[in-house]
Protein backbone atom coordinates (compact mmCIF):
# COMPACT_ATOMS: atom_id res chain seq x y z
CA UNK A 1 0.00 0.00 0.00
CA UNK A 2 2.61 2.25 1.08
CA UNK A 3 4.48 1.56 -2.45
CA UNK A 4 1.08 2.34 -4.34
CA UNK A 5 1.18 5.58 -2.04
CA UNK A 6 4.76 6.61 -3.66
CA UNK A 7 4.06 5.92 -7.03
CA UNK A 8 0.82 7.83 -6.76
CA UNK A 9 3.01 11.10 -5.51
CA UNK A 10 5.82 10.13 -8.35
CA UNK A 11 2.70 10.41 -10.81
CA UNK A 12 1.64 13.76 -9.63
CA UNK A 13 -0.68 13.02 -6.78
CA UNK A 14 -0.59 15.36 -3.56
CA UNK A 15 -3.34 13.85 -1.73
CA UNK A 16 -4.36 10.67 -0.38
CA UNK A 17 -7.71 11.01 -2.55
CA UNK A 18 -5.48 11.25 -5.80
CA UNK A 19 -4.85 7.21 -5.64
CA UNK A 20 -7.94 6.78 -7.43
CA UNK A 21 -5.83 7.54 -10.22
CA UNK A 22 -3.97 4.11 -9.80
CA UNK A 23 -6.58 2.59 -8.48
CA UNK A 24 -8.33 2.99 -12.53
CA UNK A 25 -5.41 0.69 -13.90
CA UNK A 26 -5.60 -2.67 -12.33
CA UNK A 27 -3.22 -3.63 -15.51
CA UNK A 28 -0.78 -1.41 -14.64
CA UNK A 29 -0.32 -1.55 -11.00
CA UNK A 30 -2.18 -4.45 -9.72
CA UNK A 31 -5.08 -3.82 -7.29
CA UNK A 32 -4.77 -1.02 -5.36
CA UNK A 33 -6.49 -0.79 -2.19
CA UNK A 34 -9.47 1.29 -1.47
CA UNK A 35 -9.54 5.10 0.08
CA UNK A 36 -10.71 3.71 3.71
CA UNK A 37 -7.49 1.16 3.34
CA UNK A 38 -5.30 3.96 2.75
CA UNK A 39 -6.32 5.92 5.85
CA UNK A 40 -5.72 3.07 7.76
CA UNK A 41 -2.76 2.19 6.52
CA UNK A 42 -1.19 5.05 7.00
CA UNK A 43 -3.08 5.26 11.01
CA UNK A 44 -1.38 2.33 11.52
CA UNK A 45 2.38 3.87 11.13
CA UNK A 46 4.70 4.28 14.33
CA UNK A 47 8.17 5.07 15.19
CA UNK A 48 8.70 1.62 14.48
CA UNK A 49 7.35 1.83 11.02
CA UNK A 50 9.44 4.83 10.17
CA UNK A 51 12.32 3.24 10.83
CA UNK A 52 10.98 0.17 8.55
CA UNK A 53 10.13 2.51 6.03
CA UNK A 54 13.67 4.38 5.74
CA UNK A 55 15.14 0.52 5.59
CA UNK A 56 13.06 -0.39 2.50
CA UNK A 57 14.51 3.19 1.07
CA UNK A 58 17.96 2.41 1.85
CA UNK A 59 17.29 -1.11 0.40
CA UNK A 60 16.25 0.41 -2.85
CA UNK A 61 18.82 2.51 -3.16
CA UNK A 62 21.17 0.10 -2.77
CA UNK A 63 19.79 -1.93 -5.60
CA UNK A 64 19.76 1.25 -7.78
CA UNK A 65 22.61 2.00 -7.35
CA UNK A 66 24.07 -1.37 -7.70
CA UNK A 67 22.83 -1.48 -11.17
CA UNK A 68 24.15 1.94 -12.46
CA UNK A 69 22.11 4.80 -10.24
CA UNK A 70 25.38 5.57 -8.27
CA UNK A 71 26.65 8.96 -8.37
CA UNK A 72 30.45 9.98 -9.19
CA UNK A 73 30.53 12.01 -6.21
CA UNK A 74 28.80 12.19 -2.54
CA UNK A 75 27.32 15.89 -1.46
CA UNK A 76 25.06 16.18 0.82
CA UNK A 77 23.10 19.39 0.91
CA UNK A 78 20.95 20.14 3.81
CA UNK A 79 18.42 22.57 3.83
CA UNK A 80 14.95 23.80 5.50
CA UNK A 81 11.68 24.77 4.09
CA UNK A 82 8.70 26.06 5.90
CA UNK A 83 5.22 24.31 5.28
CA UNK A 84 1.94 25.98 5.97
CA UNK A 85 -0.84 24.29 7.62
CA UNK A 86 -4.39 25.22 6.95
CA UNK A 87 -6.06 23.90 9.95
CA UNK A 88 -4.91 22.93 13.64
CA UNK A 89 -2.85 20.48 13.03
CA UNK A 90 -0.42 18.62 16.08
CA UNK A 91 2.41 20.36 16.26
CA UNK A 92 1.99 23.12 13.90
CA UNK A 93 3.16 25.98 15.50
CA UNK A 94 3.89 29.78 14.54
CA UNK A 95 6.91 30.55 12.03
CA UNK A 96 9.62 32.75 12.18
CA UNK A 97 8.25 34.60 8.96
CA UNK A 98 4.44 35.14 11.36
CA UNK A 99 3.00 31.69 9.04
CA UNK A 100 1.42 28.56 10.74
CA UNK A 101 2.62 25.11 10.36
CA UNK A 102 6.29 23.44 10.11
CA UNK A 103 9.86 24.27 9.56
CA UNK A 104 10.84 20.73 8.16
CA UNK A 105 14.98 20.21 7.46
CA UNK A 106 15.77 18.06 4.41
CA UNK A 107 18.69 16.17 2.64
CA UNK A 108 19.58 15.37 -1.05
CA UNK A 109 22.58 14.46 -2.29
CA UNK A 110 23.41 16.94 -5.26
CA UNK A 111 24.84 14.39 -7.59
CA UNK A 112 21.13 12.81 -8.83
CA UNK A 113 18.69 14.80 -6.33
CA UNK A 114 17.93 11.70 -4.78
CA UNK A 115 16.04 12.77 -1.34
CA UNK A 116 17.61 10.98 1.64
CA UNK A 117 16.27 11.87 4.87
CA UNK A 118 14.30 15.03 6.34
CA UNK A 119 13.24 15.56 10.13
CA UNK A 120 9.90 16.93 10.94
CA UNK A 121 9.72 19.91 13.04
CA UNK A 122 6.82 22.93 14.56
CA UNK A 123 7.21 26.04 12.68
CA UNK A 124 8.84 27.59 15.65
CA UNK A 125 11.57 25.00 15.66
CA UNK A 126 14.99 27.24 15.25
CA UNK A 127 17.29 27.59 12.54
CA UNK A 128 20.42 27.09 14.01
CA UNK A 129 19.70 24.21 15.72
CA UNK A 130 22.56 21.90 15.73
CA UNK A 131 21.40 18.71 17.26
CA UNK A 132 19.07 18.32 14.63
CA UNK A 133 21.01 19.31 11.46
CA UNK A 134 23.03 16.37 12.95
CA UNK A 135 19.82 13.97 13.15
CA UNK A 136 19.11 14.71 9.48
CA UNK A 137 22.95 13.65 8.82
CA UNK A 138 22.91 10.88 10.52
CA UNK A 139 19.32 9.85 8.58
CA UNK A 140 20.91 11.00 5.54
CA UNK A 141 24.39 8.49 5.47
CA UNK A 142 22.40 5.66 6.82
CA UNK A 143 20.26 5.86 3.61
CA UNK A 144 24.08 5.33 1.61
CA UNK A 145 25.15 2.18 0.42
CA UNK A 146 28.51 3.34 1.03
CA UNK A 147 30.38 4.93 4.54
CA UNK A 148 32.62 8.07 4.88
CA UNK A 149 35.01 6.00 5.76
CA UNK A 150 35.10 4.23 2.75
CA UNK A 151 35.06 7.97 0.38
CA UNK A 152 35.07 11.43 0.56
CA UNK A 153 31.93 13.51 1.19
CA UNK A 154 31.10 16.46 1.86
CA UNK A 155 27.71 18.43 3.47
CA UNK A 156 26.96 21.62 2.57
CA UNK A 157 24.53 23.89 4.55
CA UNK A 158 23.36 27.76 4.59
CA UNK A 159 24.70 29.49 7.98
CA UNK A 160 22.15 27.73 9.74
CA UNK A 161 24.14 24.79 10.08
CA UNK A 162 27.07 27.46 11.29
CA UNK A 163 27.72 25.93 14.94
CA UNK A 164 30.28 24.60 16.82
CA UNK A 165 28.65 21.68 18.06
CA UNK A 166 27.29 20.70 13.81
CA UNK A 167 30.87 21.15 12.78
CA UNK A 168 32.17 18.65 15.23
CA UNK A 169 29.90 16.28 14.43
CA UNK A 170 31.24 16.68 10.54
CA UNK A 171 34.58 16.39 11.78
CA UNK A 172 33.80 13.37 14.22
CA UNK A 173 31.79 11.71 11.14
CA UNK A 174 34.93 12.06 9.12
CA UNK A 175 32.15 13.92 6.56
CA UNK A 176 33.57 17.43 4.90
CA UNK A 177 31.45 20.20 5.34
CA UNK A 178 30.70 23.94 3.25
CA UNK A 179 29.17 25.84 5.53
CA UNK A 180 27.29 29.73 5.16
CA UNK A 181 29.09 32.01 7.67
CA UNK A 182 27.20 35.04 9.02
CA UNK A 183 29.14 38.16 8.52
CA UNK A 184 29.85 39.60 11.90
CA UNK A 185 32.37 42.03 12.81
CA UNK A 186 35.10 39.89 13.16
CA UNK A 187 34.39 38.92 8.91
CA UNK A 188 33.94 42.85 8.38
CA UNK A 189 37.09 43.49 10.50
CA UNK A 190 38.81 40.30 8.16
CA UNK A 191 37.42 41.90 4.98
CA UNK A 192 39.13 45.68 5.69
CA UNK A 193 42.45 43.81 6.28
CA UNK A 194 42.43 42.43 2.43
CA UNK A 195 44.40 44.34 -0.59
CA UNK A 196 42.47 44.85 -3.62
CA UNK A 197 45.94 42.94 -5.76
CA UNK A 198 44.50 39.56 -3.06
CA UNK A 199 40.98 39.16 -5.05
CA UNK A 200 40.91 36.85 -7.72
CA UNK A 201 37.99 36.02 -10.53
CA UNK A 202 35.13 33.81 -9.40
CA UNK A 203 34.74 31.30 -12.05
CA UNK A 204 31.61 29.35 -13.89
CA UNK A 205 31.07 25.98 -14.29
CA UNK A 206 32.36 25.51 -17.10
CA UNK A 207 35.65 27.20 -15.66
CA UNK A 208 35.27 30.75 -17.37
CA UNK A 209 35.48 33.89 -15.56
CA UNK A 210 32.27 34.87 -13.70
CA UNK A 211 31.21 38.36 -14.55
CA UNK A 212 31.65 40.57 -11.05
CA UNK A 213 32.27 38.26 -8.36
CA UNK A 214 36.10 38.02 -6.67
CA UNK A 215 37.39 35.50 -4.27
CA UNK A 216 39.52 35.89 -1.16
CA UNK A 217 40.66 33.34 1.43
CA UNK A 218 40.13 35.35 4.78
CA UNK A 219 41.37 32.33 7.19
CA UNK A 220 44.82 34.15 8.59
CA UNK A 221 43.14 37.27 8.66
CA UNK A 222 39.89 36.22 10.59
CA UNK A 223 40.36 35.53 14.30
CA UNK A 224 37.73 32.44 14.92
CA UNK A 225 37.61 29.77 16.59
CA UNK A 226 36.19 27.34 14.46
CA UNK A 227 39.83 24.96 14.75
CA UNK A 228 43.13 24.95 13.05
CA UNK A 229 41.72 23.21 10.03
CA UNK A 230 38.92 25.35 8.80
CA UNK A 231 39.51 27.69 5.92
CA UNK A 232 37.40 31.16 5.87
CA UNK A 233 36.58 31.79 1.82
CA UNK A 234 34.96 34.91 1.04
CA UNK A 235 33.06 36.08 -2.00
CA UNK A 236 32.21 39.90 -3.05
CA UNK A 237 30.34 40.70 -6.06
CA UNK A 238 28.05 43.40 -8.09
CA UNK A 239 24.69 43.08 -6.45
CA UNK A 240 22.18 42.67 -8.89
CA UNK A 241 18.89 44.82 -8.96
CA UNK A 242 16.85 44.05 -6.08
CA UNK A 243 19.69 42.47 -3.83
CA UNK A 244 19.23 42.90 -0.47
CA UNK A 245 22.11 44.64 1.29
CA UNK A 246 23.60 45.14 4.65
CA UNK A 247 24.62 48.95 5.68
CA UNK A 248 28.52 47.15 4.81
CA UNK A 249 27.85 45.85 1.61
CA UNK A 250 26.21 49.13 0.83
CA UNK A 251 29.49 51.15 1.72
CA UNK A 252 32.04 48.59 -0.28
CA UNK A 253 29.53 48.57 -3.38
CA UNK A 254 29.46 44.86 -3.20
CA UNK A 255 27.30 42.03 -1.94
CA UNK A 256 29.66 39.39 0.46
CA UNK A 257 29.28 36.17 0.99
CA UNK A 258 31.52 33.92 3.22
CA UNK A 259 31.48 30.50 4.18
CA UNK A 260 34.09 28.07 5.88
CA UNK A 261 34.94 24.58 4.89
CA UNK A 262 37.50 21.81 5.85
CA UNK A 263 38.28 21.01 2.27
CA UNK A 264 42.14 20.69 1.59
CA UNK A 265 42.17 21.99 -2.06
CA UNK A 266 44.43 25.01 -2.79
CA UNK A 267 42.08 26.51 -5.48
CA UNK A 268 39.33 28.38 -3.83
CA UNK A 269 37.95 28.92 -7.06
CA UNK A 270 36.71 25.43 -7.29
CA UNK A 271 35.78 25.66 -3.45
CA UNK A 272 33.84 28.84 -4.03
CA UNK A 273 31.81 26.88 -7.47
CA UNK A 274 31.04 23.86 -5.18
CA UNK A 275 29.45 25.68 -2.30
CA UNK A 276 27.35 27.88 -4.89
CA UNK A 277 26.55 24.29 -6.52
CA UNK A 278 24.40 24.42 -2.71
CA UNK A 279 21.08 26.21 -4.61
CA UNK A 280 20.46 22.99 -6.08
CA UNK A 281 18.58 21.76 -2.75
CA UNK A 282 16.37 24.90 -3.62
CA UNK A 283 15.19 23.41 -6.82
CA UNK A 284 14.77 20.06 -5.45
CA UNK A 285 12.65 21.78 -2.26
CA UNK A 286 10.14 22.93 -4.92
CA UNK A 287 9.59 19.80 -6.85
CA UNK A 288 9.12 18.36 -3.30
CA UNK A 289 6.54 20.64 -2.57
CA UNK A 290 5.29 19.68 -6.26
CA UNK A 291 5.27 16.29 -5.15
CA UNK A 292 3.03 16.68 -2.20
CA UNK A 293 5.51 17.67 0.53
CA UNK A 294 2.81 21.10 0.52
CA UNK A 295 -0.08 18.82 1.83
CA UNK A 296 0.06 17.25 4.66
CA UNK A 297 -2.81 14.84 4.75
CA UNK A 298 -2.86 13.58 8.14
CA UNK A 299 -3.94 15.34 11.58
CA UNK A 300 -0.74 13.03 13.45
CA UNK A 301 2.81 14.03 13.73
CA UNK A 302 3.94 10.15 13.05
CA UNK A 303 1.82 10.00 10.04
CA UNK A 304 3.42 13.60 8.63
CA UNK A 305 6.56 11.70 8.81
CA UNK A 306 5.57 8.61 7.23
CA UNK A 307 4.23 10.87 4.26
CA UNK A 308 7.95 12.98 4.44
CA UNK A 309 9.81 9.75 3.78
CA UNK A 310 7.13 8.78 0.78
CA UNK A 311 7.38 12.05 -0.30
CA UNK A 312 11.52 11.65 -0.75
CA UNK A 313 10.77 8.03 -2.30
CA UNK A 314 8.74 9.50 -5.17
CA UNK A 315 11.44 11.92 -6.08
CA UNK A 316 13.42 8.85 -5.99
CA UNK A 317 11.37 6.94 -8.19
CA UNK A 318 12.04 10.02 -10.40
CA UNK A 319 15.63 9.95 -10.41
CA UNK A 320 16.14 5.79 -10.56
CA UNK A 321 13.94 6.29 -13.63
CA UNK A 322 15.72 8.46 -15.71
CA UNK A 323 19.11 6.78 -14.49
CA UNK A 324 18.04 3.36 -15.25
CA UNK A 325 15.67 3.75 -18.09
CA UNK A 326 16.35 6.50 -20.57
Amino acid sequence: MLAHLAVMLADGGDCLADIAGLRQQPELFGRVGSDPTVWRVLDSIHSLGLRNIAAARAAARARAWATGAAPDEIVIDLDGTLLDAHSEKQDATATYKRGFGFYPILAYLDATGEGLAEILRPGRAGSNNAADHLTVLDAALAQLPIAPADTEMLVRTDSAGATHDFIDGCIERRVRFSVGLPIDAAVRDAFMLVQEEDWIAAVETDGSRRDGAWLVELTDLHEHRWGEQVRVIARRERPHPGAQLTLFDTAEGFRHQVFITDQTDTDIAALELRHRHRAHVENRIRAAKDTGLRNLPCEDFVRYQAWLQLVLLAQDLHVWAQALCF
